[in-house]
């Protein structure tokens, strides 16, 4: 299914990976977003549950592994071009998680994974969608 301009919502997934004071915000390097800073996460797979995808997609994006904790949000992000065309519409159903294993690595999808202080993200570029999970927690 082609994600810019479609025929329908796409649903994502996103894990907040929260240890201590620090959480891991990985760079997008794709639209939307592109170069902003947010949670990983990605596209549900057809006959994946939701906390499966948002296992892989983390381990996609970061090398760790994690288990689920709890839902933290459920909304759309919807962005329109200039013509006022739906050029993306996404569910996204993000969760709190804790790693488990892994290591920390960037992957292709991403420009950067880290781990920053929850305290330390003012002035950095972030989703509006990052801002609304950081609220919650």
């Amino acid at each position: 299914m082609q994600r810019r301009y479609p025929i329908c919502p796409l649903v994502g997934v996103g894990g907040l990976i929260k240890r201590g004071d620090e959480i891991v915000l990985v760079r997008r390097e794709n639209d939307p977003g592109k170069g902003l800073w947010s949670i990983p996460g990605g596209l549900l797979e057809l006959g994946e549950m939701l906390s499966d995808g948002v296992k892989r997609e983390v381990k996609e994006e970061t090398g760790l592994d994690v288990e689920v904790d709890r839902l933290l949000d459920v909304c759309d992000n919807i962005v329109c071009d200039d013509e006022g065309r739906v050029c993306y519409h996404y569910v996204l159903v993000d969760y709190l998680c804790h790693p488990v294993g892994g290591e920390l690595k960037a992957d292709t999808d991403v420009g950067a994974a880290e781990w920053k202080k929850i305290g330390d993200l003012d002035g950095l570029p972030t989703t509006k969608t990052l801002n609304r999970i950081l609220e919650k927690i």
